[in-house]
């Protein structure tokens, strides 16, 4: 398989002003084609130490992919950066720079002296065509080894990526196929899932398997080498029927697939309807649902109920039930669900009430305490919950969590 590093430049990565999304795209899309990410260096507006990443990445790997400073500004020193490194001048290539003017001139403005520099590229190297932007990129050879420079904006990147440099390394040919595919988890920690796995997960596997985790969604990335494209693909294919055995309702979809995706599929294929009542999340679940085209066959009411007089006044909830459990409480998770049910008429319905902090927590009721109701015609299931971390991760756990019941109760 052949390799690669990525080098990704600017100082609004190092303070955390900006995250770097560039190495993530970059690395999923070698990977499709049979390259492997052996490391990612990240280094500030230092010609320097822009320089020093560079040949470190090019003693990891046979392909470099720069990302930033091709801007005009005098912290923009990738360019100057190649040309030290090539040991060659910067040369101005006046195709270049006309084709920055029309870029100027095409919305009625008159292009700045400075950027005349992005129209430079080091002697021997050849520019990458950039169609949104004034920022060229760099294609050039060092030591047998071929590196790219692309601008950092995302959107730009993104689109140089996938229309000059897939098609010129597909053309130089890898060293074998790497196929990836993605099982999709809800409902158990990483740790417990790895319990399952067992060996698994051993790194020396062909399929190598990894897991991340974001809101409580385990996905584990089955990764294939081998000759052809097909092997790779059979590899993967009996360990997903292996993963299925072993887990089975965790997973809930596979590949790119999100849970509101999949939830909504499942109303759509069984014909049923849903209603939602909130408190605590204050809509977010409403949201997550809506947001999946289509979901007008299915989603039919929602309720926002952040008080108790809210759930009193629109769901009609007994305020003596709220008094005497409180509304963070199972009997009134269970009571707005099943009002919600009733009213919309719907065949299922979700109630979520808790506490979201950061404060109104007790000891007995403490901060991320969340109480979620499924009602459906056949039964009313509530669950306690205790989530941690910060308030907007609480609440997108109890929203994710009440999907994950759904879909459960669906799949009953």
């Amino acid at each position: 398989m052949s390799t690669a590093s990525i080098v990704s430049i600017g100082n609004e990565l190092l303070i955390g002003h900006t995250t770097d999304t560039n190495a993530a795209f970059i690395c999923q899309q070698l990977l499709s084609i049979g390259v492997s990410v052996v490391s990612v260096y990240t280094v500030g507006d230092d010609i320097g130490q822009i320089v020093l990443a560079l040949k470190r990445a090019t003693d990891d790997a046979d392909i470099v992919v720069a990302t930033g400073g091709l801007g005009p500004t005098d912290d923009d020193l990738t360019r100057q950066a190649f040309a030290e490194l090539l040991d060659a001048k910067l040369q101005l290539d006046s195709t270049l720079l006309e084709t920055i003017r029309q870029f100027f001139a095409k919305r009625g403005l008159q292009m700045p002296e400075k950027n005349a520099i992005q129209a430079h590229i080091p002697a021997g190297a050849q520019p990458i065509e950039n169609p949104i932007g004034t920022a060229p990129g760099i294609c050039a050879r060092f030591q047998q080894k071929i590196l790219f420079a692309l601008p950092g904006v995302p959107v730009e990147m993104k689109q140089m990526f996938e229309a000059s440099v897939l098609p010129r390394l597909k053309q130089q040919g890898g060293k074998g196929f790497t196929v990836v595919r993605k099982i999709r988890c809800f409902g158990a920690g990483e740790s417990v899932i790895a319990e399952k796995l067992g060996n698994l997960m051993g790194r020396q596997r062909n399929p190598l398997i990894n897991s991340t985790v974001d809101s409580g969604v385990i996905t584990l990335h089955v990764v294939a080498d081998a000759k052809t494209k097909r092997q790779a693909e059979q590899l993967t294919k009996k360990d997903i029927e292996h993963l299925k055995s072993l887990l089975g309702d965790l997973i809930f979809g596979t590949d790119d697939q999100t849970l509101p995706e999949v939830v909504g599929g499942l109303l759509t294929q069984k014909h049923k309807t849903i209603a939602i009542a909130e408190s605590c999340t204050g809509g977010l679940l409403a949201k997550l649902l809506t947001d999946i085209p289509g979901s007008s066959a299915y989603f039919t009411h929602g309720w926002i109920t952040y008080s108790d007089k809210a759930k009193t006044e629109q769901l009609g909830i007994a305020p003596r039930a709220i008094e005497k459990n409180g509304a963070v409480s199972e009997q009134v998770a269970s009571a707005m669900a099943l009002a919600a049910q009733q009213k919309a008429r719907s065949d299922f319905a979700i109630a979520i009430t808790g506490i979201a902090g950061p404060t109104g927590g007790t000891e007995q009721k403490p901060v991320g305490l969340v109480y979620i109701s499924v009602s459906s015609d056949n039964n009313c299931q509530t669950k306690r919950f205790l989530f941690s971390h910060t308030r907007d991760i609480i609440r997108h756990r109890a929203a994710l969590t009440a999907l994950n019941m759904l879909r459960l109760a669906l799949k009953d």
